[in-house]
């Protein structure tokens, strides 16, 4: 409990075996920050009988006021064991959904983690996300099953009970290790067997099959947890107690005679105590035996429960503690609350703390243990395997498997995430211990005014008593004497003002200027990292392979070089020690440990890769759980302050892993973030630290998109179409082709013909819904499709990318997914007529090429057997080409039904002529090619780029959705007209022309189809006791939530319901859910999928059946109107309703006479 000193952690920090990088991860409620504080009192930095009501490392004031962490926050502990001494740096990370980026910062930094279980709760949603985490990390966990206490005075299970419950805990966490086990090596299975594909044929020519899964023979021994393995703690961390059976092994041992390594193989298991034999015997279950974790372990802490806490027996608790060997206080013994003697005895008897350390020194790696796995896939970015990687960049994985600290190795820092500090809380700008010097010099000054103050006092006095005929000679000497206090008392104020300039920094520029601090959370892979120390910078999206050749050889940071891309230079200012709450200044640290580096805000946006070799590679970016999908248009409450409202939401966009701001087209400025909870925190984090203005905040803004499906075949009623009576048939399709504007035919199937306002083209369109399978596919490979439309670009400008071998897989397999899930007459050949993808170019919406004759570039040409197909046939660019992609891409950004984008739609272009003057087509199709690609090229880059580069434009006045053929609008309608001259009439240009028909014609076709709204959907799971199961239900039900399942936890009365909820319907859903239930029932709510709403937003009742079910006017609340309604209010667009329908006088009781 001696506090330890900063020199002693200093001096631990280059001793790289014995440091543990660790985070404790966790599902919300389940005690990670009440173990933290256990850990944290082991080094008296807070008092032991504060830990799990200080909740030292939750150092924000909403955190504190939830009871729930928010930010993921590390400190530095020093433990001791034997003449073994360890540095831990430890990482607390929340548990709740909506913050799990900042899990994903924590994990990345680490090389183990403690998985903290709930021994009431069990595996929850969250536990299976950390360890799936972790396991993507490639970090080794321990677990600790925490709140054993509440089996005891909750549930109130007897020791026997409660080991089968732990026995299935630990069953369901080692269920999850295995089945993600299972996973990695089954494809590692299917990776072996496509390479062995061509030399599975044996000499008679037969195939031959091998249907083992390759699960035999690999040993997953090391992967689970088992308490005799030494890997899993029992504790109670809000009673400060804690064990693993190697601490009981020790103890029985000593008192029984038995080798302690039996005792740990039998300890967990089915073994008991044969009391007359004195032997320890298997089958304990069958024989009806007490387990010998039961008899010896558990039933000792359920007695001194029962006589603590039940009973409160003093006499036994006397001898208890006697026995025990522990000093307990007389306040202790007669304090009112029994919990405070309970934990006054564990805390010594088992302290959490030793059992917890000593599991984590034993068991996790070192720094130095970084597998070559970890470290390869840590070097491959994005698709590029390590083998591709250039020899300098490969040499460095030895920097990373040796860890080393000698001044030789490069320097490799991986920056996870930034945190704001509060200036004061740096440690350059806290008040400094005085010095002797000072002291004396204060104590002087301090003497010299005492002596001023009683001269003066005294003064008076004197010439009072003076006689009057000596008046002239006093005046002259009060004169004098005045004069000299006066002058010395000038002396004592600058001597005053010179302690103080020398004892505290002066703090007026830091009040002017209320800039906030950020602070790099960082770990150190390789070398050393000085401060002051010069060093690079790299994106995300830094090549070292363009770098090296571009950059002379040998270029080292302190030299001028040529500027890289995504690569910039900068001086590492401070280097931090983080303590949770407090930072202490380093000169140096050394590999393998964490810290925090000042002074990078002008550097790194969210995450970056820092290094004094430009062979280092990015890291990889970080792996996040949750998407950002709720946003909200954020303004100042006097507009007047609208810049420092652009400048706080830059901040917070940097301080917040997950958070997305932007700028739509509307003006607004629009923060994105994961849920409701993490919403509140960032608009609270607005206000009063990074704009520290008044805000207005719109309600949430709920994403939806617009798709069409398949005719129905049956009605609102349940009844085939085509074979009721028809009554009062509007004829809706007669007033709709009274509607279409001149120049639009609509065929009976859904075919839109359009021709442009100077009759020069015609277009010919059909929608068809995509399968939903085609939809998901084209949703989870945009990056891919971007990277094809590069490959296009860059082909069509003469010019050639690399694409890596792998990426070519992927591409191929995305390719041969897409013709599996398009089959059918329809369908043929439709994925190698694929024009182009939308929104974007590559979202899931499709153009397909279904005009004779024309053989277009594929989009799939960046495969090689696509390439030779396209020689053979010898394909071109049509004229006016991009004008048809740049209409398609502009009509499924913004939807007929409400401007939001479409979704699973194929647009068929079945006919597509032109009658221009002949002489001009060359050249305008080869001004606008060129134009279109720069553009596209601009997007992209755009797109994908850092926002550290473009936030200042798109906070200023950027736009949320890149348009591909709007973007450079005004440049392409100029050389155009330069260009062409003839086709320029009064309509405008002709490829402006020829958009805006391709998106009317698409607009159309999509109307001509049944339209559909798809919402997004949350799954939530929720825990609820049985009493209040019903109203759960009836506040899903109200929500328009859907149970998928419900089931029962084994040996609890709690159940598990998983359902679907829209997003429209969240918010304010945990709130009532808690309400409703008086806080028995908490939902966890993750975002899913897209679901399309059953119900048609436009439909009126037509048949005789529906008007007697839905009446006349149908009045009925159609949720997808309502939901369209509510998007075209919001967005200004016109909305057909009534105010008043039918109105009567109304009377009041009083005058209806």
């Amino acid at each position: 409990m001696v506090h330890t000193s900063l020199d002693k952690i200093i001096a631990l920090q280059r001793k790289t075996s014995h440091i543990r990088n660790l985070c404790i991860l966790a599902h919300v409620d389940h005690g990670k920050t009440t173990l933290a504080d256990c850990l944290v009192a082991s080094n008296g930095i807070i008092s032991s009988r504060l830990a799990g009501k200080l909740r030292y490392l939750d150092s924000r004031e909403d955190e504190q006021i939830r009871g729930i962490t928010m930010k993921s926050s590390a400190i530095s502990l020093h433990y001791a064991t034997g003449e073994e001494e360890y540095l831990i740096n430890l990482i607390d990370s929340p548990g709740h959904v909506d913050f799990s980026s900042e899990v994903s910062t924590a994990v990345r930094l680490c090389d183990g983690a403690i998985v903290v279980v709930d021994a009431v709760e069990g595996v929850c949603p969250q536990t299976q996300v950390v360890l799936r985490q972790a396991w993507l990390e490639n970090i080794r966990p321990v677990l600790v099953i925490n709140k054993i206490d509440r089996l005891i005075i909750e549930l109130k299970l007897t020791s026997q009970e409660a080991y089968t419950h732990l026995q299935k805990i630990l069953e369901q966490v080692n269920a999850v290790t295995g089945a993600l086990f299972t996973s990695k090596v089954l494809e590692e299975r299917a990776e072996k067997a496509a390479e062995e594909e061509g030399s599975s044929v044996n000499s008679d020519g037969e195939q031959v099959y091998d249907w083992s899964a390759g699960l035999e023979e690999t040993d997953d021994s090391h992967l689970y947890f088992s308490p005799d393995q030494g890997n899993v703690v029992f504790a109670s961390a809000i009673d400060g107690w804690g064990f693993s059976i190697h601490q009981f092994a020790q103890i029985y041992s000593q008192k029984m005679g038995i080798r302690s390594d039996v005792l740990l193989k039998t300890l967990w298991g089915d073994f008991y105590l044969n009391a007359k034999a004195k032997k320890i015997m298997k089958g304990a279950q069958s024989k009806g035996k007490k387990p010998l974790f039961v008899q010896l372990v558990l039933d000792n802490i359920w007695s001194l429960y029962e006589n603590v806490v039940t009973r409160r027996d003093k006499e036994k608790v006397e001898k208890m503690v006697t026995s025990l060997g522990v000093k307990v206080t007389a306040r202790d013994l007669r304090h009112s609350d029994p919990k405070v003697l309970l934990s006054a005895i564990c805390s010594q008897w088992l302290p959490v703390s030793r059992a917890v350390l000593s599991m984590v020194c034993e068991k996790l790696p070192s720094p130095l243990d970084i597998s070559a796995e970890r470290v390869e896939k840590l070097m491959s970015v994005g698709s590029r395997r390590f083998d591709s990687l250039p020899d300098q960049t490969q040499q460095l994985k030895n920097a990373f498997l040796k860890c080393g600290n000698d001044n030789s190795a490069p320097v490799i820092v991986f920056v996870s995430k930034m945190f704001s500090v509060d200036s004061k809380a740096l440690p350059q700008n806290k008040q400094r211990p005085l010095t002797q010097e000072e002291i004396s010099q204060r104590r002087e000054l301090a003497r010299q005014r005492h002596a001023q103050r009683q001269a003066a006092n005294q003064d008076p006095e004197n010439t009072a008593n003076q006689d009057v005929e000596n008046t002239e000679t006093a005046n002259t000497g009060a004169a004098t004497q005045t004069a000299g206090v006066n002058s010395s008392l000038n002396s004592t104020d600058t001597l005053c003002a010179q302690a103080e300039a020398l004892s505290v920094k002066s703090t007026g520029p830091e009040e002017e200027d209320w800039k906030e601090h950020f602070v790099a959370f960082a770990r150190v892979y390789s070398g050393i990292v000085k401060k002051g120390q010069k060093a690079f910078v790299l994106g995300p999206k830094y090549d070292p392979a363009l770098a090296l050749k571009s950059l002379p050889e040998g270029c080292s940071v302190t030299e001028d070089f040529p500027s890289v891309p995504h690569m910039a230079c900068c001086t590492l200012d401070n280097l931090y020690l983080l303590m949770g709450r407090e930072l202490e200044e380093l000169e140096e640290v050394p590999s393998g440990n964490v810290l925090g580096i000042g002074g990078m805000e002008d550097f790194i946006l969210k995450s970056a890769t820092i290094s004094t070799s430009p062979a280092c590679p990015p890291f990889t970016p970080l792996n996040f759980e949750a998407t950002p999908i709720v946003r909200v248009a954020v303004e100042p409450k006097h507009p007047s302050e609208m810049p420092k409202l652009v400048r706080g939401m830059k901040l917070l966009n940097q301080a917040d892993p997950c958070v997305e701001v932007l700028i739509q087209e509307t003006g607004e400025h629009v923060l994105v973030t994961a849920g409701e909870v993490h919403l509140q925190r960032c608009l609270d984090d607005l206000r009063e630290r990074f704009a520290k203005i008044e805000i207005s905040a719109s309600d949430p803004i709920i994403p939806f998109r617009e798709t069409v499906i398949r005719p129905p075949k049956v009605d609102m009623v349940n009844e085939e179409l085509g074979k009721q009576q028809k009554v009062a048939v509007i004829h809706q399709v007669k007033e709709e082709q009274a509607k279409n504007p001149e120049g639009m035919q609509v065929d009976p199937s859904g075919l839109v013909t359009l021709t442009t306002p100077n009759k020069m083209a015609t277009v010919s369109v059909r929608a068809i819904p995509l399968p939903e399978e085609v939809t998901r596919l084209l949703e989870a490979n945009a990056e891919l499709i971007r990277t094809m439309e590069q490959f296009s670009l860059c082909a069509r400008e003469g010019k050639t990318l690399d694409i890596n071998q792998k990426t070519l897989e992927l591409i191929q397999d995305l390719k041969d997914k897409l013709e599996s899930h398009l089959q059918g007459h329809k369908w043929r050949n439709a994925v190698n007529r694929i024009w182009s993808f939308g929104p974007k170019r590559c979202g899931p919406n499709v153009l397909l090429n279904s005009v004779e004759g024309y053989q277009r570039p594929s989009v799939w040409q960046c495969l090689q057997c696509e390439r030779e197909k396209e020689k053979g046939r010898g394909t071109t660019l049509r004229d006016f080409d991009n004008s048809i992609v740049s209409g398609f891409q502009l009509a499924t950004l913004a939807g007929p039904m409400c401007e939001e984008p479409l979704m699973g739609v194929c647009f068929s272009v079945e006919k597509w002529e032109m009658t221009l003057p002949t002489q001009l087509l060359h050249q305008v199709s080869v001004e606008e090619d060129s134009v279109s690609q720069r553009s596209s090229t601009e997007t992209s880059d755009r797109k994908d780029g850092d926002f550290a580069e473009k936030t200042d434009e798109e906070l200023q006045g950027g736009s949320e959705t890149d348009m591909p053929s709007s973007s450079s609008g005004s440049t392409q309608s100029k050389r155009k007209t330069d260009a062409v001259g003839g086709l320029m009439d009064c309509y405008g240009p002709f490829s402006g022309q020829l958009i805006a028909a391709m998106k009317e014609a698409c607009r159309n076709a999509f109307q001509a189809k049944p339209q559909r709204l798809m919402a997004a959907m949350y799954t939530c799971e929720i825990m609820a006791t049985a009493e209040v199961l019903g109203r759960v239900y009836a506040v899903l039900s109200k929500r328009e939530g859907r149970v998928l399942n419900e089931e029962m936890k084994e040996g609890t009365d709690i159940f598990i319901i998983k359902a679907v909820l829209p997003v429209a319907e969240s918010f304010g859903f945990a709130h009532e859910i808690r309400k409703r239930t008086s806080g028995l029932a908490s939902p966890q709510l993750v975002f899913s999928h897209w679901e399309v709403i059953s119900s048609d937003p436009f439909w009126v009742p037509t048949t005789e059946e529906e008007y007697l079910h839905f009446g006349e006017k149908a009045d009925s609340v159609n949720q997808a109107l309502k939901y369209v309604n509510s998007v075209r209010k919001r967005k200004g667009l016109y909305v057909e309703e009534k105010i008043v329908e039918h109105a009567e006088k109304q009377r009041t009781l009083s005058k209806n006479k």
